[in-house]
């Protein structure tokens, strides 16, 4: 069981988990953090997200229409930067855990964010450095960009990039640095706060998928780029306006320095025996972490050859002997990595949305009524689904669940993770009978080699956007708050950027995946994946994604089977259990006396 002695206790309203001010006080529970502090993040978020999805959820479109890219080479620079994009915050996470904390990274990762943005503006906006406009509508005849115009558009969507490796991994760790673990209502608070974050993400991505979408294909790229800057710029104003209200964690050192100590001592001492009693094994005294206002985790016996790193020896040298709670933390972040794993082919499904998902849009009639439907507008159905699921999920499900199951979250973050994963089986299995179909039609009125327009509604292609939204509420939402929550105190950082990494090894393995498939089905002179959709086989490229997917979750079963939660550093969730059994107990009581 981990263990924390700290200076303060709660009775004097000072906070317990060992947050402090910007100058490394202690704070009062009731001047700093809570929803008081959260409002401030999450509508930071929102308009983040904004400016974010402002410019990838339409980029497909401007590498083929602007710069007359063609499909396999547009869907792989969006994955491919996309990818590049939620690698990044690895490297927000080490600057902010070890070196410069969670608040001065994120600030510093926005105006890197903001000067690459406002790049990007000025590359749609300036002449010379955009493609001359061509009329022709399926782009056999446009001039491409040239060098300068590529190198400054993607120098800028790379600078991006770069800045939002800094703010990903730290905006949602601060919001969730709001609520002390060590008092029962505040970690209710938590459970719900993930839930809310990824309302306000949404909310912004929803804006983005229509208003921006449809201002950059009927107005101009200049304003549609102009408008998400400028919210950029707003987002980064309130954040700063909250400042005063922030909890703050200090920096704890590098994590990948102290992780690498705990193997290559292991390593080193691989011939060292372990010993039976756990006492034995090297730890710092309760005083130092209480100093330190960090958390003393007890030995566990998974992963028993790490334990090889606290064994006492002659040698004192860091590299050489580590605590017992510093191999813990270790295990604690390898144990996530299976679960990790299991996560990327969900993830080059979500890529999908983006790239294939809107270029099928864009052989569909998009007519309706009177209006014009942007074939990237549609994944502001995936928006709409994913809000109302997580409203229903966090407002009725999990209050009914967790009557019976006594769990605070309702189900395990596991098992929520699974759920989404197995919607994702369906998705894909929805997308390619939909190709399968969409294809039939194009046959039947002879559109197959002038790539004509299938002359059914783009509105064909909702049940697997919709679909996708569904599953995000599950398995994006129980993603985050899983990395987060398993991760050590002092690795939180590390910890969120797992969720997002796992997004950008997806888009890889997309880029990867389209490239191979690409590749191979051409020489064998049947592509599946070809400029004209007409001519292609997308419905057997769904149908391999669907086979992906179910070998995918079985692996998943596998792993969830064999990992061990981390313990709770705090009685928290022990106290909400017993409250949540108090409760099961008196409605049954009133139950039997009703009867």
């Amino acid at each position: 069981m981990a263990s924390l002695e700290l200076a303060e206790n709660g009775s004097d309203g000072y906070t317990q988990d060992g947050t402090v001010d910007l100058k490394g006080k202690p704070v009062l529970r009731s001047k700093r953090g809570g929803w008081r502090a959260c409002r401030f993040v999450v509508v930071y978020e929102v308009f983040e997200r904004m400016a974010f999805y402002g410019i990838s959820s339409n980029l497909f479109i401007y590498l083929t229409k602007k710069l007359h890219q063609g499909t396999v080479t547009s869907a792989n620079n969006v994955t491919n930067w996309v990818g590049t994009v939620w690698m990044t915050p690895i490297l927000g996470a080490y600057f902010a855990d070890a070196v410069l904390g969670r608040y001065w990274t994120l600030v510093i990762a926005c105006a890197i964010y903001l000067s690459g943005m406002s790049l990007l503006t000025l590359a749609v906006s300036v002449p010379r450095l955009r493609p001359p406009h061509c009329a022709d509508p399926k782009g056999i005849n446009c001039q491409k960009a040239d060098k300068l115009q590529l190198g400054v558009y993607f120098a800028a969507l790379y600078i991006l990039a770069v800045g939002t490796g800094g703010t990903k991994p730290n905006i949602s760790t601060i919001g969730a640095d709001q609520f002390d673990e060590f008092d029962p209502k505040e970690k209710l608070h938590k459970l719900s706060f993930f839930n809310w974050w990824m309302f306000g993400i949404f909310l912004g991505t929803l804006f983005a998928n229509t208003v921006l979408v449809w201002i950059q294909d009927n107005v101009g790229w200049t304003l549609g780029y102009g408008l998400p800057t400028t919210g950029l710029a707003i987002s980064i104003l309130i954040f700063l306006a909250g400042t005063q209200f922030y909890r703050h964690r200090i920096p704890t050192g590098s994590p990948f320095t102290r992780m690498a100590q705990v193997i290559i001592a292991s390593l080193r001492k691989w011939k060292v025996s372990v010993p039976s009693d756990p006492k034995e094994l090297y730890e710092l005294d309760l005083e130092e972490y209480a100093k330190n206002k960090k958390v003393r985790i007890d030995s566990t016996p998974s992963l028993r050859f790490l334990n090889k790193a606290c064994v006492k020896t002659t040698s004192t040298n860091p590299w050489m002997l580590c605590p017992v709670t510093q191999v813990e933390e270790t295990k604690q972040m390898l144990r996530m990595i299976p679960i990790l794993i299991a996560t990327f082919i969900p993830s080059t499904m979500i890529a999908q949305i983006n790239t294939l998902f809107v270029k099928q849009g864009t052989t569909l009639n998009r007519r309706l009524g009177g209006f014009n439907i942007p074939p990237a507008s549609l994944a502001a159905f995936v928006t709409l689904s994913m809000l109302i699921s997580v409203i229903l999920y966090d407002r009725y499900f999990m209050k009914i669940i967790r009557r019976w199951t006594n769990n605070p979250r309702g189900i395990t973050l596991l098992q929520r993770m699974g759920i989404g994963m197995i919607l994702h089986i369906v998705i894909m299995t929805v997308a390619s009978l939909t190709e399968k179909y969409r294809l039939s039609v194009a046959k039947d009125h002879g559109l197959v080699q002038n790539a004509g327009q299938v002359p059914r509604s783009i509105l064909l292609l909702l049940p697997q956007f919709v679909l996708m939204g569904v599953a995000d509420a599950f398995l994006e939402v129980a993603k985050i708050e899983f990395f987060y929550d398993q991760a050590p105190e002092s690795m939180k950082s590390l910890g969120t950027s797992y969720s997002m990494t796992t997004l950008g090894a997806g888009n890889f393995i997309s880029s990867f995946l389209l490239s191979t498939v690409s590749r191979i089905t051409k020489r064998d002179g049947n592509e599946w994946i070809q400029n004209n959709l007409n001519a292609s086989h997308l419905d057997y490229y769904y149908a391999f994604f669907a086979v992906l997917n179910v070998l995918n979750i079985i692996f998943f079963l596998i792993m969830t089977k064999l990992y061990i939660y981390k313990a709770e550093i705090s009685d928290s969730m022990v106290v909400l259990r017993e409250e949540l059994g108090g409760l099961k107990s008196k409605v049954t009581d009133e139950e039997a006396t009703t009867t």
